[in-house]
């Protein structure tokens, strides 16, 4: 495995990718359920949704807890880690939104 040579390699390793981003600030308001996340994030399938939540859950970046009653429910939560990356991801949000219509304009181009 090659070493990370920077913080923004390290981050764009575990939020790399179009869903991942888009999972980690539906789940900043708090716990949601699968259904929920799927309905929160247009366009992600259910194959995608669970690969991605998979792959954050094993970077200890979501949490999946499982509670035993029937019907069977599970929820998605940010870990303290999770949080954090959500607070960096804040500016970047903040940029997009301000720049959303320059940016629509080039990627028609």
């Amino acid at each position: 495995m090659i070493p990370y040579t920077c913080g923004l390699d390290a981050a764009a390793d575990v939020i790399g990718g179009k869903w991942k981003p888009r999972i980690l600030w539906a789940l900043h308001s708090g716990p949601m359920r699968f259904g929920e996340l799927r309905r929160a994030i247009a366009g992600v399938t259910e194959k995608m949704l669970i690969q991605q939540l998979r792959e954050l859950e094993s970077r200890d970046i979501v949490h999946r807890e499982v509670f035993h009653q029937v019907p069977p429910k599970v929820e998605y939560s940010l870990t303290d880690l999770g949080r954090s990356l959500n607070v960096a991801l804040a500016p970047l949000d903040a940029w997009g939104a301000d720049h959303l219509d320059e940016l629509e304009a080039s990627r028609a181009g």
